[in-house]
């Protein structure tokens, strides 16, 4: 996928949930993985013509892992001209080594949004952008129906007021197989993830599930997006 589709694609969810407004100052969380780093790309380039203009900050949450350096997420925020935020954290100690939580993800996403929101408050952002594709929407609305009972996910727009932060997800309309191809097209400087957990969530199973749901049923997936755009959930619900 090129660039501009990307733009193209990310522009249209901005303006259809009215995610940015002129004179934002967007912190965006930069993870080191594909989804993160096509996000950092959209938002760039989506600032040199947007008629609203905002701004962007690169905030990482270094999880404390042994052997992973951000080197490369650094030189390409340095290449795009873009603020680099790097928040050194013992994250990986307190879940793995001290409390050995058998379900580390819940915790482990707490303490890395604190810590962004946290930030972001003192660079004097007012919105935080994830990097939430189209394959997470679904995703998040089986892992609710299936182990909650109830048909949710997360809203592309979504403020908190204990914070006085928004946070957006610009990228919801996107494919993950389309982040794949920019991933590659680009060559994106892609940081490893090295958590324990990695691959053996809930999280996962849902993935491969609906993998193999859309093999079986071609159109499935796109078609469950459809429900979640008309079933008035709340937050997607396009503004008039």
């Amino acid at each position: 996928m090129k660039l501009q589709q990307v733009l193209s694609i990310t522009r249209r969810a901005v303006d259809d949930f009215h995610m940015i407004e002129s004179g934002d100052k967007i912190a965006v969380g930069v993870s080191g993985g594909k989804d993160s780093l096509t996000l950092l790309y959209a938002l760039h380039g989506l600032a040199r013509f947007y008629p609203k203009p905002f701004t962007i900050e690169a905030i990482t949450v270094d999880l404390g892992f042994e052997g992973v350096s951000m080197d490369p997420i650094r030189k390409l925020c340095n290449e795009l001209g873009i603020r680099y935020t790097p928040i050194p954290t013992e994250i990986y100690k307190i879940i793995f080594q001290d409390r050995k939580e058998s379900n580390p993800c819940s915790l482990c996403a707490k303490m890395r949004k604190g810590a962004l929101n946290e930030t972001a408050k003192k660079l004097g952002c007012n919105k935080v952008a994830y990097a939430h594709h189209k394959d997470d929407v679904i995703e998040t609305m089986l892992m609710s129906l299936i182990y909650e009972g109830r048909f949710h996910t997360f809203s592309p727009v979504t403020y908190w007021d204990r914070m006085d932060l928004t946070l957006i997800r610009p990228m919801i309309y996107m494919e993950e197989m389309d982040v794949i191809g920019f991933q590659h097209k680009y060559d994106l400087p892609v940081v490893k993830n090295r958590c324990p957990a990695d691959g053996n969530t809930k999280r996962e199973y849902i993935k491969n599930l609906l993998r193999q749901l859309n093999q079986e049923n071609p159109g499935v997936k796109e078609r469950m997006f459809t429900a979640i755009l008309n079933g008035n959930l709340k937050g997607w619900t396009l503004p008039e």
